[in-house]
């Protein structure tokens, strides 16, 4: 008995430390052990990266976020920059869950449960927004000539964007930049030009210079130097001029690029008062709408619920009614159904009775009927006895002086009487519309012969 209880006791051991063992859960380099459920602290999860943690049964539970780069191709068309001149960016955007503790929290709260595509087009609309924020706010030859702060102004708008969701920016590629109008490809063409016709203008002065120097070295009269620096004086005054004309040029392009930034500043500024009223005028929308929803559930609501009972409560006593009356119904419909059946029954098998009388008197139906009332003949000669059987007579008295005519006397005139008022039997079959059988008829019975009797007086009243 002691061996069986220490094996029980080892085998709940043993099962014990291997659900213990089962619940302890080991997070890998490349992913984040969210644990969810009583973490025992305000935030809604617990991540652990590159660690490991007991999960406790039945309180919490657990799931992993992939730290898997993902790779987004933003091809961005139409962009509005500042001096509103519309580009095309196409970059590239390589971002991940972050590591950081808050960023953590953040993934775990808006990306656990999410599959890599619904990440991507999270992820793609910020990016897309983020974008053309920041071509907005600079030109278009920063964005071309200066790479790295148009890189940096991107990377710091993202990263601030994709750190309220939990994910970082690992990467931006920007590939090549377009514009609709030309303007890149002008800026382009006027920068080769320029470089050529400073090649041309330098090439002509050393040329001007070496024909100079040699006029002045085969003239040895002052008329021809005087004629040379007079030439030269000319040529002097011709680079001022070009000098002069081109400063005048890049200013009158300074002052239009100018013109157009401020233009563009006061646009964005414009849109971004719209978009703020518009935000103000949703939000107001909102809690207009949540009051007359709230006001609906108070009062709607507990009105509609009582119509409903009151409905409910009298469809029941309807119903109630209503299968009340079905039921008395059915039992009259039963009473009155059995009682038609019984007196059909008894009605059929007189019928078949009668009509197997018939049969027995060879079909004669004035036969039957006498074979059926010589069967009640008992029965009706009982009923004209019985008519006089209850007479009670107490006492008769009799006052005869025996000069009764046909030698009767008094008292057998009245028992005569007295027979005399019973119905006989061919009476009765004359009220009841039928004839006495012959045999039962007799014979006519013939007068009695008159004979003497003697009636003694009665000394007393009997």
């Amino acid at each position: 008995m002691e061996l069986y209880l220490i094996v029980i006791i080892v085998f709940v051991l043993f099962v014990t430390f291997a659900a213990i063992l089962k619940r302890y859960r080991r997070c890998p380099s490349d992913k984040i052990l969210v644990i969810y459920g009583k973490t025992g602290r305000n935030n809604s999860a617990k991540c652990i990266h590159g660690g490991a943690a007991f999960i406790w049964p039945v309180f919490q539970s657990y799931s992993y976020l992939d730290l898997t780069p993902i790779s987004i191709e933003c091809n961005l068309t139409n962009a509005l920059s500042k001096q509103n001149i519309r580009v095309d960016v196409p970059c590239r955007f390589t971002v991940g869950i972050s590591t950081e503790a808050d960023s953590m929290t953040n993934a775990a709260e808006r990306l656990l449960g999410l599959n890599t595509e619904d990440i991507r087009n999270i992820a793609t609309d910020i990016l897309f927004g983020q974008l053309r924020l920041v071509i907005a706010t600079m030109d278009i030859e920063e964005i071309n000539a200066d790479r790295d702060k148009f890189l940096a102004n991107v990377s710091t708008n993202v990263e601030a964007e994709l750190r309220k969701i939990g994910l970082k920016l690992i990467n931006v590629n920007v590939t090549d930049i377009r514009d609709e109008s030309g303007y890149i490809e002008a800026l382009g063409k006027e920068a080769a030009a320029k470089a050529i016709n400073d090649a041309k203008k330098s090439v002509a002065e050393q040329n001007r210079y070496g024909e100079t120097g040699k006029a002045l070295a085969d003239k040895d009269t002052r008329v021809n130097v005087a004629s040379a620096d007079a030439d030269a004086v000319k040529g002097e005054n011709n680079a001022k001029i070009e000098i002069a004309n081109s400063d005048a040029l890049r200013r009158e392009k300074q002052a239009e690029a100018e013109r157009l930034a401020v233009a563009a500043e006061k646009v964005q500024a414009a849109k971004a008062l719209e978009e703020a009223y518009k935000s103000e005028r949703d939000a107001e929308l909102a809690r207009a709408a949540r009051e007359e929803a709230t006001q609906k559930a108070n009062i709607v609501v507990a009105a509609q619920i009582e119509k409903e009972k009151m409905i409910i409560e009298a469809e029941t006593a309807a119903e109630r009614l209503r299968r009340e009356a079905k039921g008395e119904a059915d039992a009259i419909f039963a009473k009155m159904d059995a009682q038609a059946r019984g007196a059909f029954e008894i009605l059929s098998k007189q019928a078949e009775g009668f009509n197997q009388l018939v049969s027995a008197a060879g079909g004669s139906a004035k036969d039957a009927i006498t074979m059926l009332i010589s069967d009640k003949l008992p029965e009706l000669v009982k009923t004209q006895v019985e008519a006089v059987k209850g007479i009670k007579i107490d006492k008769v008295t009799v006052w005869d002086g025996g000069n009764a005519k046909d030698g009767k006397t008094a008292t057998s005139n009245f028992i005569s009487g007295m027979m005399g008022s019973v119905p006989p039997l061919q009476d009765l079959f004359n009220m009841a519309g039928m004839e006495l059988p012959s045999y039962l008829k007799g014979k006519p019975a013939e007068a009695p012969a008159v004979q003497d009797v003697k009636v003694e007086e009665p000394s007393r009243e009997e």
